[in-house]
């Protein structure tokens, strides 16, 4: 895989009266931010750090837990080696599948 390298992006920004800050648009194109977007701010050795944040519904969350995840790279892996198969003609045959023992 080719290691891309990233430009640095340096702006110098104002603290507005009501502590708000302007991001530079070119910082703001170049993380793909759009108006409405959250940043998780956090200080790190005395520097602001700002993240970009995607929210995920409360009723999706389950979908992105650890566990749920681990299932899901579980599942992609055994699709790529082969190892479940379908679509199938009947749900007999669909359960017998999904009870059987993984090798």
């Amino acid at each position: 895989m080719q290691q891309q390298t990233k430009r640095q992006i340096r702006s110098t920004i104002r603290i507005g009266p009501k502590h708000q800050i302007t991001i530079a648009k070119d910082i703001f194109e170049a993380l793909n931010l759009e108006v409405g977007d959250f940043l998780d701010a956090h200080i790190e050795d005395n520097t602001i750090v700002l993240v970009p944040q995607k929210l995920i519904p409360k009723d999706q969350a389950w979908f992105w837990t650890k566990e749920w995840q681990k299932g899901e790279r579980e599942a992609d892996e055994a699709i790529l080696k082969g190892d479940l198969v379908g679509p199938f003609s009947n749900i007999k045959d669909a359960l017998k599948a999904l009870k059987k023992k993984p090798k």
